[in-house]
C-alpha cells in the first residue's frame, strides 16, 4: 500500500510530509499514494527503554502471553522496546511483523537468592560473571543486564552483588563482544563500582549522590530511572518487608522520599536520561505515556520528556527516526502529544513497518 501523511513533525515543529512505499519512508512524493493523515502531529514510534516482554509474576511466561504484552505496547505507540532482562526466550517474536521491534538484554545476571525468584540466571561464584556476560552477549541484541544490588538477607538491607574487580572484568568482556551493559541499582553502595568499571547505563538510580552523579558525568553513563515504578511501588515494597527486614524497609522508604530529587539533580548535571516504564510485573504494559509525564516532574520540558521516549532514545539506541529509506514506524496525533498522557497514550494512527494499526476505540 502506498500512503501519504502530512502534519507537524517533532522535535522541530516543522511542516512534514512523508510517503510510505513497500514499508519504508520516502521524503519524496510517491505517485498514487493515499493520504491517510492530514493535519496534526507526526513523530517516530515511541521507545520504552526499560520493559520486560516475557516476564511474569513468577518469571518465565508462555510466548502467547509475551505476544499479548508486546501488542499492548504497540497499540499505545511504543514501537521500539529495550527489553531490560527476561527469562523467556522471545527471539521468535522477531518473526511477527505486527509486533514492536525488541532490543534484548537476555536474562538478568545475579547471585543465588539475590534477586526475585525465577527472574534471573544465578551464578554461584561471582567470577563466573565474565563468561556469563560473554554467553549472553553472543545470543543477545547488544545489551547485558546485571543485578547491581538487592536485599542481602544476612544483613537485612540492600547490598552490592559483585566486587569491583569482577565488574571491571565483566564489563570489559561485554564491550569486547560489542555489547553494552546496564544494571538494576536502587541504593547507594553499588553505584561507584559499577560506574568506575565503565558500565554504560544505570536503571532506577534512586540512591544517586552528588559524588556518583559527578562520576556518571565523567564516564558518560546514562540513566533510565523508571519513575512510575519508583513512585507507585517503593512504598508497597517497604511495607511488605517491614516486619522481617525493618532496616531494608526504612531504606526503601528513604529512597522513595528522595529518589526523584536525586534523579532531577542528575538531569541538571547533564546525565542523559531516557524513558523506561519497567513494564513486566509490578507495572502493567502500555505505561510509556505515564513515564513521559513523570519525566516532566524532574524538570524536563514537554519536548525534552517526549524526546526521551522518542527521537533522542532512538538516537541513543542506534535506531532511525523519520529518515528517507528507513522502516515506516511512526505515529500521528490530532493533538499535540506533548500536552499530556491522555493524548500521548492514544495515537490516532500507528504505522509499524508500513502497516496501519489503529488502537482500540
Amino acid at each position: 500500500m502506498r500512503m501519504h501523511v502530512r502534519g507537524v513533525g517533532l522535535p522541530d515543529a516543522t511542516p512534514t510530509e512523508l510517503w510510505i512505499l513497500d514499508g519504508r519512508i520516502s521524503t519524496e512524493p510517491v505517485t498514487g499514494a493515499d493520504t491517510v493523515f492530514d493535519g496534526g502531529w507526526i513523530v517516530p514510534g515511541l521507545v520504552d527503554a526499560h520493559c520486560h516482554v516475557g516476564l511474569g509474576d513468577h518469571g518465565e511466561i508462555p510466548l502467547d502471553d509475551a505476544i499479548a504484552q508486546a501488542e499492548i505496547e504497540r497499540d499505545v505507540g511504543a514501537l521500539l522496546l529495550r527489553d531490560c532482562g527476561s527469562p523467556t526466550d522471545t527471539r521468535s517474536l522477531d518473526d511477527h511483523d505486527d509486533l514492536p521491534r525488541i532490543i534484548r538484554a537476555g536474562k538478568h545476571l545475579a547471585r543465588p537468592r539475590r534477586y526475585a525468584a525465577g527472574f534471573s540466571r544465578e551464578l554461584a561464584d561471582e567470577w563466573q560473571l565474565p563468561e556469563a556476560v560473554a554467553e549472553e552477549a553472543r545470543r543477545g541484541d547488544g545489551w547485558i543486564k546485571l543485578v547491581g544490588d538487592w536485599i542481602d538477607r544476612s544483613v537485612g538491607d540492600l547490598a552490592p552483588l559483585w566486587s569491583d574487580d569482577v565488574l571491571k572484568a565483566a564489563i570489559e568482556t561485554a564491550h569486547a563482544h560489542g555489547a553494552r551493559v546496564t544494571a538494576h541499582v536502587f541504593s547507594e553502595d553499588a553505584l561507584p563500582g559499577l560506574i568506575s568499571a565503565g558500565i554504560d547505563c544505570i536503571e532506577h538510580g534512586t540512591g544517586l549522590t552528588d559524588d556518583t552523579i559527578a562520576l556518571m558525568v565523567e564516564h558518560g553513563t546514562v540513566l533510565v530511572p523508571t519513575l512510575v515504578n519508583i513512585v507507585e511501588n517503593f512504598p508497597g515494597i517497604a511495607d511488605a518487608a517491614a516486619a522481617k527486614y525493618p532496616t531494608y524497609a526504612a531504606h526503601m522508604r528513604d529512597l522513595h522520599a528522595r529518589g526523584l530529587s536525586r534523579i532531577a539533580a542528575a538531569r541538571d548535571a547533564g546525565v542523559p536520561i531516557y524513558a523506561g516504564s519497567d513494564a513486566g510485573t509490578m507495572v502493567a504494559p502500555g505505561r510509556i505515556a505515564d513515564e513521559v509525564e513523570a519525566l516532566k516532574g524532574i524538570g524536563m520540558t514537554p519536548t525534552e520528556a517526549l524526546g526521551a521516549a522518542c527521537w533522542e532514545a532512538r538516537r541513543w539506541l542506534g535506531r532511525p527516526g523519520l529518515d528517507h529509506g528507513e522502516s515506516a514506524d511512526l505515529l500521528c496525533y490530532s493533538d499535540d502529544p506533548r500536552s499530556g498522557p491522555d493524548v500521548l497514550h492514544r495515537p490516532d494512527l500507528v504505522i509499524l513497518r508500513g502497516k496501519v494499526f489503529r488502537p482500540p476505540a
